[in-house]
């Protein structure tokens, strides 16, 4: 276990490393990196991206290989690096649809992130095997590869059950626990806050039931396995990546459209705030991140959509519209509601816009479900999102971001 972590760190590591400043330099479209990837897949059915090659001992590289081979139908499997600045805007669906495109071969393709464990595939052509038995047999192969596996392991394992008669069945091993459905590829729209949020509220109202099994004392402790939290954790960030990217690019091309401003005046500083908060979005996007982030670079283009119209009611000589902040306990939860409330807290008095119902919580002297953090509610890590209440303290945001104070 301890050689498999240390295996994902290295993994991770090397993508840092190696990949950001591959991305910082190209100049290909995502047409030519997938011919790329075609033309050295026509070569070898298994490409792994230098960013990984290194790091991935050469046994497990085979073992894939040898089992892929042994399925009877042509098998491609895909491992590389995903950001959102890549040239697949960090998507493996774009993976899948560019290089099955450019090889124009039958088969079975496969792509997997080498940062996480969880294989994306399409068919071409491959009427030796079903959706079902796919979908079952990644699903066994995530639960029997463990939640401490690398993506070659699972990839193995994915190969070696669809080798075998039948559809794979849910793994009976200690800890195994069935996947939920897949969330789907593609996703309309940016603000999250609606989807993910209900994932939240039945974490947190899970959490709820879980501390009350524990303080009761009579009945059996209750815990979700590690693999199964991962699971939902991936699926949650793999989302909001994919929604707030998607907001980036719609917002850039609206600023890019508007008419150029300079001065002093009230439309050129909407105009401004609202490319400042645009570019400190896109850096938090760049920077890997985790939960937290997300939603902050979420929160960040929520500032610069709203200085945006702004900008857009006063150059047509409209009211500007006010719209309530996100909620500083957790802006998945949404806009807040009502009034700003008063929080004390060790003699230190805040005042935060807060949904409904982080405020009924504190009401009733409760902890707000707040934004998870990495030990704990998100405040108490040492973070600008932290320090800020993601830039409700009166803190402007994206000039934090961009002097680099993000995680100092």
């Amino acid at each position: 276990m301890k050689a498999r972590i240390l295996l994902t760190c290295l993994a991770a590591l090397l993508t840092v490393l190696v990949a950001a400043p591959a991305e910082a330099d190209t100049t290909r479209t995502p047409a030519e990196r997938a011919r790329e990837i075609a033309t050295a897949l026509a070569k070898d059915p298994l490409y792994i991206d230098a960013a990984y090659k290194t790091a991935l001992p050469t046994n497990l590289q085979e073992d894939v290989g040898k089992k892929a081979g042994a399925l009877g139908y042509p098998v491609y499997t895909i491992v590389l690096p995903l950001t959102p600045s890549d040239e697949f805007q960090g998507r493996e669906q774009n993976v899948l649809t560019l290089v099955m495109d450019a090889l124009k071969r039958p088969g079975l393709y496969v792509v997997v992130d080498g940062g996480s464990r969880f294989p994306w595939y399409e068919t071409k052509n491959v009427p030796q095997v079903s959706e079902e038995k796919l979908s079952a047999a990644r699903t066994r192969a995530l639960e029997d590869a463990g939640y401490d596996a690398g993506p070659t392991e699972v990839l193995a394992r994915m190969y070696e059950l669809l080798a075998q008669p039948g559809i794979p069945k849910t793994s009976k091993r200690p800890g195994g626990a069935s996947r939920g459905p897949d969330l789907a590829p593609d996703g309309d729209g940016w603000i999250v806050a609606t989807s993910i949020a209900g994932g939240l509220v039945v974490l947190v109202g899970l959490g709820l039931v879980i501390g009350r099994l524990r303080g009761s004392g009579s009945r059996k402790t209750f815990r979700i396995p590690p693999h199964v939290a991962a699971t939902v954790a991936a699926e949650r960030r793999r989302r909001l990546t994919r929604e707030t990217t998607a907001e980036l690019t719609t917002l850039g091309s609206e600023l890019a459209a508007l008419p150029t401003t300079a001065g002093a005046g009230l439309v050129h500083q909407h105009q401004q705030a609202a490319l400042d908060g645009h570019a400190a979005a896109s850096k938090v996007l760049d920077s890997s991140p985790d939960l937290v982030d997300l939603v902050g670079a979420m929160v960040l283009l929520d500032k610069a959509r709203r200085e945006y119209d702004a900008a857009v009611a006063v150059a047509a000589d409209r009211k500007i519209d006010a719209v309530p902040e996100l909620c500083a306990f957790n802006p998945l939860h949404g806009r807040a509601s009502g009034r700003p409330t008063k929080v004390e807290s060790d003699g230190t008095t805040l005042t935060l816009p807060l949904c409904n119902e982080c405020r009924q919580a504190l009401k009733r002297n409760s902890a707000p479900a707040s934004l998870p953090g990495k030990d704990g509610p998100y405040w108490h890590d040492d973070s600008l999102w932290a320090r800020t209440f993601f830039g409700t303290t009166g803190d402007d945001l994206a000039a934090a971001v961009s002097r680099g104070e993000l995680h100092r």
